[in-house]
């Protein structure tokens, strides 16, 4: 299961909406996460390890567009405060 990393164009965030996306913000913090269906965010602000179960970690910041596949067992670390874009299914 792979956490998929763009560095998005303008153009390619408007292709997506991604400013009709919901905004969800979290303080700095660990927590486990399960996804039951797929996730795209774009990170609006932040700075952020998520390391998927017996997996490796993976990081994203700012102007990072990541997409998580259904079914992916992780921890999320906020390292930094994050605020993003989300788009569930």
């Amino acid at each position: 299961m792979m956490i998929v990393i763009e560095k998005p164009t303008e153009e390619r965030l408007n292709q997506l909406n991604v400013k009709d996306w919901p905004v969800w913000e979290k303080e700095e913090s660990e927590f486990p996460w399960y996804y039951d269906e797929p996730e795209m965010c774009y990170i609006l602000e932040g700075d952020v390890t998520v390391t998927p179960e017996n997996g490796h970690p993976v990081n994203f910041g700012k102007g990072d567009l990541v997409s998580f596949p259904e079914g992916l067992r992780c921890t999320w670390n906020i390292k930094k405060a994050v605020r993003k874009h989300y788009k569930f299914g």
